[in-house]
């Protein structure tokens, strides 16, 4: 079960999905914190280790395999679980890139904020 003490860093320039979402996970207790590009994210990380991060392919200033490619060599954040999501980004070859960058896992969007959820849950409670 996830502990009340549970953050989330959600990257993603979509100010409507961080909403949608930080509003979903208040209801069960999970807070979150967001970001609308690479350089927010890494201003906020310099100062927070969150529990799991969701993270946007595409955003303003760097794509997202590249930011998660940056974090997992990174001893700080190497054990945080990433969760891509991507609208554009749905192949099969997407996939498996941004697995390969170290991501936990690679989600399409639009999702479901229950599928997200339980996504949630697994990786935090392995």
């Amino acid at each position: 079960m996830i502990a009340t003490q549970t953050t989330i860093l959600v990257v993603d320039d979509d100010d409507h999905f961080r909403e949608t979402l930080s509003d979903a996970m208040a209801l069960k207790d999970v807070r979150v914190e967001g970001a609308v590009s690479v350089r927010d994210a890494l201003r906020h990380l310099s100062q927070h280790r969150p529990s799991l991060i969701i993270l946007d392919v595409q955003l303003p200033d760097m794509n997202g395999f590249e930011l998660c490619r940056a974090l997992k060599k990174d001893e700080r954040f190497r054990d945080v679980p990433v969760v891509l999501l991507s609208a554009k980004y749905t192949e099969p070859a997407d996939r498996a890139e941004g697995l390969l960058t170290g991501a936990d896992a690679f989600l399409s969007k639009p999702i479901s904020l229950e599928s997200l959820w339980d996504e949630v849950c697994y990786l935090l409670d392995r």
